[in-house]
């Protein structure tokens, strides 16, 4: 498994205080967990199905402002704090009402609600935990949506056509992980360069991480992926010859609210 005596012990120790017992609302992943899951699927030979793993030992705040920043800057995503002109400011107490995000952070309690021990160590309670879109297996939000503006494709990416999109938020109250956000505003204002690569949104629709699928189809890696210089890693999960495949081969992860059968693609190391 890659793995020493002592890294063993520490993961052991990290496992029974956090009451980890991959029982119950709370699953730790464990070393080749997956790989005996995707041995068990032959059909999965040939079929893309995209996953990330967050390596939370090597996460900090700068690396997760720096996948923030790239993530929100190639996908003209809004910052309501700089307006490009002064007339459109949004006074200060109302904009958390109109944040829009794809990639944002938040500390354990937060990330893991429900799933917190008594006793939690520090160095975890306050670490930046990088959140976003999961990309499940078992997408809610696929399902509840009137349009089918929402939809999980054939590589496991839950995709967005925004010109779909009615602004029912149905999406948004099925997702568990308030992975999505609504556009209460005329966006176009508060993005202060417009990147070519990715189309701006109107007002009235949802909008979420997508994995960087128009990157993607490009070779290219997310942008988020980029910036983090090795603490996120993404690939294909079907090849048992992909970095995010051996990573799980030698790590203990979690996932987040994996209790409600959505089957999250994001790990998490920690």
């Amino acid at each position: 498994m890659g793995m020493d005596r002592r890294e063993f012990i520490r993961i052991s120790g990290l496992a029974a205080l956090l009451g980890l017992s991959g029982k119950g609302a709370f699953e730790l992943v464990r070393p080749g967990q997956v790989e005996a899951a995707m041995a068990a699927k032959p059909e999965a030979q040939g079929v893309v199905r995209w996953a990330m793993v967050v390596n939370m030992q090597k996460m900090d705040e700068a690396t997760a402002a720096k996948c923030i920043e790239a993530c929100h800057r190639v996908h003209n995503v809004p910052d309501f704090t700089k307006p490009k002109d002064p007339k459109d400011a949004v006074p200060p107490e109302i904009l958390n009402r109109y944040e829009v995000k794809w990639l944002w952070t938040e500390h354990y309690h937060n990330a893991f609600p429900g799933e917190e021990p008594p006793v939690m160590p520090e160095k975890i309670a306050h670490l930046p935990f990088l959140l976003l879109c999961n990309h499940c297996d078992n997408p809610p939000c696929v399902r509840v949506c009137p349009t089918k503006a929402t939809f999980r494709r054939e590589d496991g990416i839950v995709n967005m056509d925004m010109h779909r999109c009615i602004g029912c938020r149905f999406c948004m109250a099925g997702c568990p992980f308030g992975a999505r956000s609504f556009n209460w505003r005329d966006p176009r204002p508060y993005i202060t360069q417009d990147y070519p690569g990715y189309p701006t949104r109107e007002i009235g629709v949802v909008e979420k991480c997508t994995f960087c699928a128009e990157r993607l189809a490009q070779n290219m890696m997310p942008a988020c992926v980029e910036a983090s210089k090795g603490t996120l890693i993404f690939g294909d999960l079907n090849d048992e010859k992909s970095k995010v495949r051996d990573t799980l081969k030698r790590y203990f992860t979690i996932r987040r609210k994996v209790h409600l059968g959505t089957n999250p693609q994001v790990y998490y190391i920690v």
